[in-house]
């Protein structure tokens, strides 16, 4: 500040934006030193203020973006949309580095060559599995339950009315040919013994709602079965011939109990049965052909009959798959190059072979794995432009549905109308009324608010023994919803601080305290108790601010002014302790804890608005459930 002109801010718009944040939070001048009032701090405050604004309006500075890779994330979405093909990204490529926060920041989107060589055998097997590779070896994907998941309720919309526990999976089957689906039991905690054996069940597989077969286990002793106790699911297979394409798997129990429609009776009668622990899914055996699945119809536009026609279809199929994966028209020349390995693999193969080798040459262009903004030709250097219709229509996308254009967006952009306003507002809204766009909530907000920690957090189980898989999943699925309805209802940003309502199932009721809540459907509920309005009072939010066998008020006070309100506090310095847990700090309340921890006058001027914030959510446990007999002094 020795330096800063006060009669030019605009001279280093750095450091005065940082004035202007202190002075607006009375974080300036320091603690002891004299302090003016309320209506010299809005003076200077609006001073700065303007004269920032006005040199901005001036000279606006866009900043320019740098070369942009897709991350996993979005690499699987442009798959999906591009040749209507689902893949396990995670299986492919490495996760994402993360900078600031988020894993899909351009500056941190490197490529290393391991990436390199996980794109090129990506591609491979991707265009593979699009196509249909006869030659395809038999491989397995197995499906896991959480082993402290608790199956006592039918547990998908996709499971049939009548059973209990269980998993269903969507799964693309790349061939027509045999499958053999495999069912696991679950074990207990020595891995081995699998519970519940003693009574008969009925277990119900099922592929896209159809029953393939009904086994029935348990009821008879492990001597009367002479098998070990690890062995007594191991005839739970069944070998099936399935079309190409996706399909629903589904395995579960018959629920062996019968009750009248309306409010269950929760008392007695409650499965002790572990249920389903995996279910495997291997083939293809004795394949017959690709089959007619929607990747297919999604790639080959058309269906050469003779010799002379196959050069004309394979132009159009190859250039409507390049123009939507580049998101731009391509050139004559981009044509002859992306034809080149179709040629050449249709001298020693088939045409739908050699379509297959084009389409994994556009899946390792770099015009699709990264997206390049290119200064217009007469823009001079450090000038501010209007991006492109095209590129417009790229951040649009990516933006809204982390995804690339579809035709309509596409379309409007190659004719220049997608600047118009009008358009441009009526795509918005579209792009928002499509189901792509719950990508927001599952990328951006499941990263801004931590989100994505739900499915990693492991409270200990002394201190919360309650916990099981069914309350991380409803905990996830309630601020999913809720974001949701936030979007598609085009909701005030307060909202996130003071709507009342949520979204429950009876797990997470229970775990609330909210009675009249029944199943495992998720549902609208209006909330009548202050404490659980908005997003502060959501359990998941509260959960990742939380250590694994307590709560923490550094780490909600840190989230709010870091996250929610845009003003971090500043890193600890180093070689700072953390709080003590010895005996005697743990019979204090966490404000007389943390009154210790304060007493250092390096840790005090941090702690000091961190830590208010944290103890007015104190009356919240670890894992978000309201603590009566705790007030926000942590007392």
């Amino acid at each position: 500040m020795d330096t800063a002109d006060v009669d030019h801010p605009e001279g280093n718009p750095a450091v005065w934006e940082k004035v202007l944040h202190k002075l607006r939070a009375r974080e300036m001048p320091p603690p002891g030193a004299p302090r003016p009032d309320n209506d010299t701090y809005d003076s200077l405050a609006n001073y700065v203020e303007t004269a920032l604004d006005k040199a901005a309006a001036a000279r606006p500075n866009p900043g320019r973006p740098a070369v942009y890779r897709l991350s996993r994330f979005q690499y699987a979405n442009a798959i999906r949309d591009l040749i209507a093909l689902e893949i396990d990204a995670a299986s492919l490529l490495p996760a994402d580095d993360s900078g600031y926060g988020f894993d899909n920041i351009g500056d941190v989107l490197t490529v290393s060559p391991l990436l390199l060589e996980k794109y090129l055998a990506a591609a491979s097997t991707v265009s593979r599995l699009a196509v249909g590779d006869p030659s395809l070896a038999p491989t397995s994907t197995e499906f896991h339950v959480p082993p402290a998941t608790v199956q006592n309720e039918r547990e998908s919309r996709d499971l049939p009315i009548g059973s209990r526990g269980g998993i269903v999976v969507r799964h693309h089957f790349p061939l027509d040919a045999e499958y053999i689906v495999k069912v696991r039991l679950q074990r207990g905690k020595d891995a081995t013994t699998i519970l519940g054996m003693s009574e008969k069940r009925q277990l119900d597989i099922r592929l896209d709602g159809r029953r393939l077969q009904l086994f029935t286990v348990g009821g008879q002793s492990q001597a009367d079965r002479g098998n070990p106790q690890g062995d007594l699911d191991e005839g739970l297979e069944i070998r099936i011939r399935v079309s190409a394409g996706s399909h629903l798997v589904a395995s579960t129990f018959v629920k062996d109990t019968v009750k009248p429609e309306g409010v269950l009776d929760r008392a007695g009668n409650q499965a002790f049965f572990e249920g389903v622990g995996s279910v495997s899914i291997a083939g293809p055996y004795v394949p017959t052909g690709p089959g007619e699945t929607a990747s297919r119809r999604r790639i080959f536009l058309c269906h050469p009959r003779r010799l002379d026609e196959e050069d004309a279809c394979a132009t159009r199929i190859i250039t409507t798959l390049a123009r939507r994966a580049y998101r731009r028209p391509i050139t004559n020349d981009e044509i002859a190059s992306l034809l080149t390995p179709y040629r050449s693999a249709r001298h020693t193969g088939g045409f739908e072979d050699a379509i297959r080798r084009a389409l994994q040459r556009i899946l390792v262009s770099p015009a699709f794995l990264f997206r390049v903004e290119v200064d217009p030709a007469k823009a001079s250097s450090g000038s501010a432009y209007r991006v492109s219709d095209l590129e417009l229509a790229s951040r649009l996308s990516f933006f809204l549905w982390s995804s690339i254009p579809d035709d309509e967006l596409l379309g409007l952009a190659e004719r220049d109308k997608l600047r118009e306003r009008a358009v441009l507002e009526r795509q918005v809204a579209r792009m928002l009324a499509d189901p792509r766009a719950t990508t927001l909530v599952s990328n951006f907000v499941a990263q801004w608010l931590y989100l994505r920690n739900v499915a990693s957090v492991l409270p200990d189980p002394s201190a919360f023994p309650d916990f099981d898989e069914n309350l991380r999943a409803a905990l996830a699925r309630e601020t999913d919803l809720f974001f949701e309805s936030m979007l598609r209802e085009d909701r005030s940003l307060l909202d996130l601080l003071r709507a009342d309502y949520t979204f429950l199932n009876e797990r997470l009721a229970r775990h609330y305290g909210i009675p009249g809540i029944h199943g495992n459907e998720f549902r609208r509920v209006t909330l009548t108790s202050e404490e659980r309005k908005g997003l502060l009072g959501k359990g998941s939010l509260l959960t990742v601010t939380s250590y694994p066998n307590r709560t923490s008020p550094t780490l909600r006070g840190k989230f709010v002014l870091e996250n929610l309100l845009g003003s971090p506090p500043p890193p600890p310095p180093p070689n700072v302790s953390s709080l003590k847990e010895d005996a005697d700090v743990s019979r204090l309340g966490m404000r007389q804890r943390m009154e210790l921890h304060r007493a250092s006058p390096a840790c005090s001027s941090c702690h000091a608005r961190m830590d208010p914030i944290g103890f007015a959510l104190e009356s919240f446990d670890g894992l978000g459930r309201w603590r009566a007999d705790v007030d926000s002094s942590g007392v």
